[in-house]
């Protein structure tokens, strides 16, 4: 299946199978210029909120933004900064948390499809429905917890087939105009050790930190051979992923907003037409003047 939409080229797309994680850059390449990634970003979400405008007026795609990453990779901050010039009336964020009770008895599908942006809206999910072959993958508790009846018989087959219906449903949302992009903020372990320090140094920044955030990083092999095989398994044409590095927290977030400008760009929005006759226009126009 090609590609339904004109996404953002970047040498950070996930293309299923030459990618390997252990290959792929947590810093970019050289000196990355702090006070120029800034001056990009600013330039970028001027453009977005333009963007943003004709994407309602037009009315045929809605976009989702996912977001994938270990702690303090820069998931809150990233989507704090790029989509910080845009009209929050148009926009939804949601985290998804441990599932509920209701959430339980239902299918995992179930609470992510109710969150889905409707056309002409920006969609934002800071983690998501990946969480099912990250999380749950890693941590078998939370899948006995979904109380699943044939999880112990089908084994390891379990997660290909999770892969499967994740991409059957983004195929579906994207053939019915939901642009996709999946962003995996690539950090280092030892940034990931400077930031988690930081938090507990920061007065103001101790609500952040958790000591379960420790507990996790016992668990990062585990983790990454999870994230390694989800995105080969589910970067598409219809819906990619993008592993940015994620050290360098402009860059980071400079390269996030230029693929989300690139593919909206893409996309050839425009206004539509006015159902009004241009001569009756100009005739209100006149009672106005």
């Amino acid at each position: 299946m090609s590609d339904l939409y004109e996404f953002g080229r970047s040498e950070y797309r996930v293309h299923p199978k030459s990618f390997r994680l252990r290959r792929q850059p947590t810093a970019p390449d050289g000196n990355s210029d702090k006070a120029q990634n800034r001056t990009d970003l600013a330039a970028l979400v001027a453009e977005l909120s333009e963007l943003q405008t004709v994407l309602a007026a037009d009315n045929r795609y809605g976009l989702l933004l996912v977001f994938q990453a270990m702690d303090a990779a820069g998931k809150d901050g990233t989507i704090r900064a790029v989509l910080s010039g845009v009209n929050p009336a148009g926009c939804e964020v949601t985290s998804f948390k441990a599932p509920s009770t209701t959430e339980l008895d239902h299918d995992y599908m179930w609470r992510i499809a109710q969150a889905m942006p409707p056309k002409g809206h920006i969609g934002v999910f800071n983690r998501s429905h990946y969480e099912e072959v990250l999380a749950v993958k890693v941590m078998p508790q939370y899948l006995a917890a979904q109380r699943l009846p044939r999880a112990a018989a089908a084994g390891n087959a379990l997660w290909k087939e999770r892969y499967q219906s994740i991409c059957d449903f983004e195929r579906h949302w994207a053939r019915n105009g939901t642009v996709i992009l999946k962003f995996f903020l690539n950090v280092s372990k030892a940034e990931q050790a400077k930031r988690l320090v930081e938090r507990i140094d920061d007065k103001k920044a101790n609500w952040k930190f958790s000591p379960v955030d420790v507990e996790m990083r016992k668990k990062w092999g585990d983790y990454m051979h999870a994230y390694e095989d989800a995105l080969r398994a589910t970067s598409t044409a219809y819906a990619p992923w993008y592993a940015i590095p994620a050290d360098s927290k402009s860059y980071m977030r400079k390269t996030v907003a230029e693929i989300v400008v690139q593919t909206l760009r893409g996309l050839k929005l425009k206004y539509p037409n006015g159902t009004t006759p241009k001569p009756e226009l100009h005739k209100l126009r006149a009672l106005l003047a």
